[in-house]
């Protein structure tokens, strides 16, 4: 995938990751960071269970990118001390 993807595909997980984990989002930066680095863990995630991770700019992408960017904030909120319910 070239930068624009993941850029793009960062954008979307990030909102909607954010949007499942805290309702309010982290800030359109930090909502691009942690949806690709949310898009590798998937990845990761995924593939430990056998499955593919990120193959593309389609929906099994967003799919992954959108539970590895849950996985992420998550993270990020206990690491941070932020409230995420």
């Amino acid at each position: 995938m070239g930068i624009i993807s993941w850029i793009i595909l960062g954008i979307v997980a990030g909102f909607i990751g954010s949007k499942i984990v805290n309702k309010s989002g982290q800030g359109m930066i930090m909502d691009i960071v942690l949806g690709i680095v949310g898009a590798i863990v998937g990845g990761v995630i995924f593939s430990a269970f056998g499955a593919s991770g990120v193959t593309g700019l389609n929906i099994w992408s967003l799919i992954v990118a959108v539970v590895g960017s849950v996985v992420v904030l998550w993270a990020y909120h206990q690491i941070s001390g932020k409230r995420t319910l």
